[in-house]
């Protein structure tokens, strides 16, 4: 048989036919089209002494290889109080996974491990999730009730993640619009994953019981610029407590998707805003693809309820096929199959995301539910076609294959696994001919997702019977509520109004400064320049130096305040901050010495003008005002930086040689 297809020229027509538009061409109109529709789910690390519901250290962390003891778990589902199981819960089950545990003794005890009930929730941890429920406009609730909300994945030992409500029906305000939020809650982090391999999960439980917030916001955001916009309005409201963690995985946000006609689709974990319009955008089209592939099945298959997958198990004398992982396969006696989807010739080379087709959603699930290590199968339609017309005739033996419609699909693995892997293929092929399925997506940095587990349902939800409510009174919320900071549509005001370039913003908010510029403002700093300095010049330098350990953002106040007593002109603060940024100990006097900085009295400079400017009548030069003031400004300027103001400085000049 010659295969005269040709998949990637499928690849390239299904972009067209679906009207993919690349997200930096796209425009509104464009997703109003396909009905883009996201919310977003933003979890932020509060920063305590102690962890939620004991008191072991929070925010001690140990290389991925340190650890004391390990536990071993299996993950089982159980009856929620309706009676029901959670599809995420039976999905997690079907994989046999086995949990492995990494356990330091400095940072977890038998809290951690499931061996005792928990303490009294963290009152330190609370009164700062109340700030920032409060700042963020919510209604506060009049009790807290701590509930369960179960996970099969490993991720936390109980199987289930201690959580409770704490503001509902709250907002903020972006550049263009009010977008609305549901809710604010309080609960336990999860363990950090080391790796998952085949049956093997493996965590560390250094991050495990950690406080942390999660705002939930509406669907309303209609374009991936408005999303990213949200969810760094979010974080910058949080930061701006100066009561939360920062750095890597210290905020994570998950981000729900859909199209027009489509379903919740949870992009998990986003570690970085800036992923996220790419990530949004791929979402929703994938989505929009997935909607007129089904339409496209649903005109070739009339009776959706009796299709089903063929099967045969492949003979290793008779298939020679030497693809690399075919050959892997073959060397550890994993058993090959060839599976028959009929119907479905042009499907699993139909664009699905950038560079991505749709027999990556199967052999993504091979990977997660029958747990079969990628590369874990080839196909028919792959761009660089891999089997061969000899391969062909082997398929054919075993399987009533047809050329004109049907396409292949052979996979490997153990004998084990391979009910679970023909399950999931037969079940992620008649999904195609209904929906988009509800679940949730890992993410990647080039924009592009892959299937992690099915989207949990509200099942998984019951109350914790170890814990009692928490009455909060009206005195002690006024109290909390009159030491929360401004909102940050404020503080972007108040940066328009002092002349701080736009540009700045977005540093000035994630690292929450606006306190050290108003400060510095406060001790008679131009507030422009106090803005630059901190929002150009210290990026440049956290960009270019090593942050010393003792180092904080008060002590470029401290800077800024000794350049005001002593006079000095604004430029030298900019020459002092990687000294003071590397050597935060260092008194500002030896600062200066460092720089090499000399004290000049403005006669000092004139008396240097007139010196300079007879030593350039003295060169063979271009004799033109303008040359002779850019030639002496040159020389004079290193001297000048802080003891005259360098505008003041070139007038002295000119004047000098008019």
């Amino acid at each position: 048989m010659k295969n005269q297809f040709d998949p990637y020229s499928n690849y390239l027509a299904t972009m067209k036919k679906i009207g993919y538009v690349p997200r930096k061409e796209a425009t509104q109109d464009d997703y109003n089209r396909i009905g883009f529709m996201s919310g977003l789910e933003v979890h932020q690390q509060l920063l305590t002494k102690k962890k939620l519901f004991c008191h072991c250290p929070a925010g001690i962390f140990h290389g991925d290889d340190e650890y004391d003891a390990e536990v071993i778990r299996h993950m089982r589902p159980t009856l929620s109080e309706l009676g029901e199981y959670d599809g995420t819960a039976l999905m997690e089950f079907k994989t046999k996974k086995e949990i492995v545990y990494r356990i330091n003794n400095e940072n977890a005890c038998t809290y951690e491990v499931d061996d005792t009930p928990p303490f009294l929730i963290n009152r330190e941890a609370l009164d700062i999730a109340l700030e920032i429920t409060i700042l963020s406009k919510f209604n506060v609730v009049g009790e807290v009730h701590i509930t369960r909300k179960q996970y099969l994945d490993g991720s936390i030992p109980t199987g289930f993640q201690r959580t409770a409500i704490l503001g509902v029906e709250g907002e903020i305000q972006l550049k263009n619009k009010v977008v609305r939020l549901i809710q604010l809650s309080i609960e336990e982090d999860s363990c950090r994953e080391i790796s998952d391999i085949g049956h093997r999960r493996i965590y560390k439980t250094d991050r495990l019981g950690m406080p942390l917030i999660e705002t939930v916001t509406y669907p309303d955001m209609v374009n991936p610029d408005e999303v990213k916009e949200a969810c760094d309005y979010i974080r910058f409201l949080n930061r701006s407590t100066g009561k939360v963690r920062t750095g890597m995985g210290a905020g994570r946000e998950d981000v729900n998707v859909s199209c027009k006609g489509g379903t919740r689709v949870e992009i998990k974990g986003v570690a970085h805003t800036n992923w996220i319009p790419e990530l949004t955008h791929n979402e929703c089209y994938r989505q929009w693809s997935l909607l007129r592939m089904k339409d496209e099945l649903l005109n070739r298959v009339k009776d959706i309820d009796a299709w089903k997958i063929e099967y045969a198990y492949l003979d290793l004398n008779e298939f020679t096929n030497n693809y690399p992982a075919i050959k892997y396969a073959k060397d550890n006696g994993y058993k090959i199959l060839a599976v028959n989807l009929k119907d479905f010739k042009g499907i699993l080379s139909w664009f699905n995301q950038p560079d991505i087709m749709f027999a990556q959603e199967i052999s993504d699930r091979l990977k997660v539910i029958a747990c079969i290590e990628k590369p874990n199968m080839i196909h028919s339609e792959m761009k660089e076609q891999v089997l061969t017309e000899a391969d062909y005739s082997v398929i054919k033996k075993h399987l009533s294959f047809n050329d004109e419609k049907d396409a292949i699909i052979v996979f490997w693995g153990p004998e084990a696994d391979i009910a679970c892997a023909l399950e999931t293929i037969e079940e992620r092929c008649k999904m195609a001919f209904q929906c988009v399925p509800n679940e949730t997506r890992k993410s990647f940095e080039n924009g592009t997702t892959i299937f992690e587990r099915v989207l949990p349902g509200a099942d998984r939800m019951y109350p914790d019977t170890d814990s009692m409510p928490i009455p909060l009174t009206k005195e002690h919320i006024d109290n909390l509520g009159k030491n929360i900071p401004d909102d940050i549509s404020d503080r972007l005001a108040q940066f328009i109004a002092w002349g701080i370039p736009e540009d700045t913003y977005h540093y000035l908010l994630s690292k929450n400064l606006f306190p050290y510029i108003k400060q510095a403002i406060e001790s008679g700093a131009d507030p422009k320049k106090a803005g630059v300095l901190f929002g150009h010049n210290l990026k440049f330098v956290e960009g270019h130096y090593n942050q010393a350990k003792g180092f904080t953002y008060a002590r470029i106040v401290e800077m800024i305040q000794f350049c005001l007593k002593n006079n000095f002109q604004s430029p030298l603060g900019e020459m002092m901050l990687p000294e003071v940024y590397q050597y935060p100990e260092k008194d500002f006097e030896s600062v200066l010495k460092t720089i090499n900085f000399k004290k000049y009295s403005k006669e000092d400079l004139i008396s240097k003008i007139k010196v300079l400017s007879s030593e350039f009548d003295k060169e063979a030069r271009v004799n033109t005002p303008k040359n002779k003031t850019d030639w002496v400004m040159g020389k004079i300027r290193p001297l000048a930086i802080g003891n005259i103001n360098l505008s003041e400085l070139k007038s002295l000049v000119e004047n000098s040689i008019k």
